[in-house]
């Protein structure tokens, strides 16, 4: 009788536990919709980010140039 009874406990924990996964399900939906829309948002950073490195070029060449001056010394 008690194995049977803990058996009851367990499928009642494990309904219990089916419908918390299934009110979590929508907030998962959400949180992926969220994070579209950041992505969203993110996309023209990016675009800045890559303006930046294009302004980034030209300091590199003058550490080139500086290393060739170095070397002529």
């Amino acid at each position: 009788m008690i194995v049977a009874k803990k058996k009851k406990k367990a499928a009642r924990k494990k309904k219990a536990v089916k419908k918390k996964a299934a009110k979590r399900k929508p907030a998962k939906k959400k949180a992926k919709k969220k994070a579209k829309k950041k992505a969203a948002k993110r996309k023209p950073a990016k675009k800045k980010a890559k303006k930046k490195a294009a302004k980034r070029k030209p300091a590199k060449k003058k550490a080139k140039r500086k290393a060739a001056k170095r070397k002529k010394k």
